[in-house]
């Protein structure tokens, strides 16, 4: 049989939650769609290129590794 795990109190969520905003604020993944480049940047941004066709991802999406 497993262990349920436990869930989070409402202050552990908070901390959490202030902790993965802190991450998105610091640590945006940028690929620009027009010319593939990739960047790491503090707030979304245009390409080197120019183009303003750019995916922007939250870095602690990816595991370390």
């Amino acid at each position: 049989m497993s262990d349920i795990p436990r869930q989070f109190t409402p202050a552990e969520l908070d901390e959490w939650q202030r902790h993965l905003d802190e991450a998105n604020r610091n640590n945006i993944l940028c690929h620009c769609r027009q010319c593939d480049y990739e960047w790491i940047a503090s707030t979304p941004e245009p390409c080197i290129c120019g183009s303003k066709d750019v995916e922007s991802i939250a870095c602690w999406q990816f595991p370390d590794g």
